[in-house]
């Protein structure tokens, strides 16, 4: 696996308005054509077996309580649920076990008050765990969540999937009049075995007017300020930051049943952001 530390890649984004989460925001204004992106972020999970994801780059969402979703696990910062492997790739594990009145632990990372940017494409390559209950995420946040909440904020959901249909995987947003059950969303289907067999890239590549999916280079969803529903509004114009998690239970998924294995891990090879030139 070879590993970059500088690379550039042509694809479609809005030119010289990067990370300019200022500027007045135009709905009408088009996105041009094909521009470079440049590498500005990553994490490659390099070091050694039991290591704590590097603390300059992710902090630690702890607790129980549901998270809003009647999740059931505790997340904690122990390395039995968020670790490196030793071989280049972040663990957050799901246990089975009776932990501060939950019956199941998981860990949620997240680059909140570490990295947070505007625009560009924002990518992992992952291997995702597998069963009913089960529901791992790659996803964001908008940096003024503290402030004016969710869904104020905005939600950018990269990627998303069910334990129990491992060969769909969802990517979704949520901002205000469009959220909960009620986002903008889409999905993906892999052909040929399931997300769990090996690693894939998801990405979104994100511009002032447009936000689009892709799954190993193939873009399956995008979604633009016209494709609102009537009323609401595009909150998508400034700063976001990175979650990574892996839920037990909650409403999305449903509760794990007896064919459901534990530990259940996801495995991280690398997170990337890049903006455009």
């Amino acid at each position: 696996m070879i590993k970059s530390s500088s690379i550039v890649i042509a694809v479609l984004v809005f030119a010289g308005l990067a990370g300019c989460a200022s500027e007045p925001f135009d709905p009408t204004t088009p996105d041009p054509g094909p521009v470079e992106y440049t590498l500005i972020w990553q994490d490659e999970f390099d070091g050694l077996a039991g290591q704590p994801p590097d603390p300059a780059n992710w902090t630690y969402d702890i607790g129980g309580g549901g998270w809003g979703n009647n999740q059931l696990e505790y997340n904690t910062g122990r390395p039995e649920n968020v670790s490196l492997d030793g071989m280049g790739h972040l663990r957050i594990i799901a246990r089975e076990e009776s932990f501060l009145g939950n019956d199941y632990t998981s860990g949620r990372i997240k680059t909140q008050g570490r990295f947070t940017h505007t625009y560009g494409r924002w990518e992992a390559r992952i291997q995702l765990p597998v069963g009913r209950g089960i529901w791992p995420a790659f996803w964001m946040l908008g940096s003024n969540f503290a402030s004016v909440g969710w869904p104020e904020c905005g939600e950018i959901d990269i990627m998303e999937y069910r334990g129990q249909f491992p060969n769909v995987v969802n990517g979704a947003l949520h901002g205000p009049g469009y959220s909960g059950n009620t986002p903008l969303n889409g999905s993906y289907t892999l052909s040929g075995g399931g997300f769990n067999e090996g690693f894939h890239v998801f990405a979104v590549e994100w511009t002032r007017n447009s936000i689009s999916w892709l799954v190993d280079g193939t873009t399956y969803m995008t979604q633009e300020v016209g494709d609102l529903p009537g009323g609401s509004r595009w909150v998508f114009n400034h700063p976001f930051f990175i979650l990574l998690n892996v839920a037990v239970g909650g409403n999305y998924v449903g509760s794990p049943d007896p064919s459901t294995q534990f530990p259940q891990t996801m495995l991280v090879d690398y997170v990337r952001v890049y903006q455009a030139e």
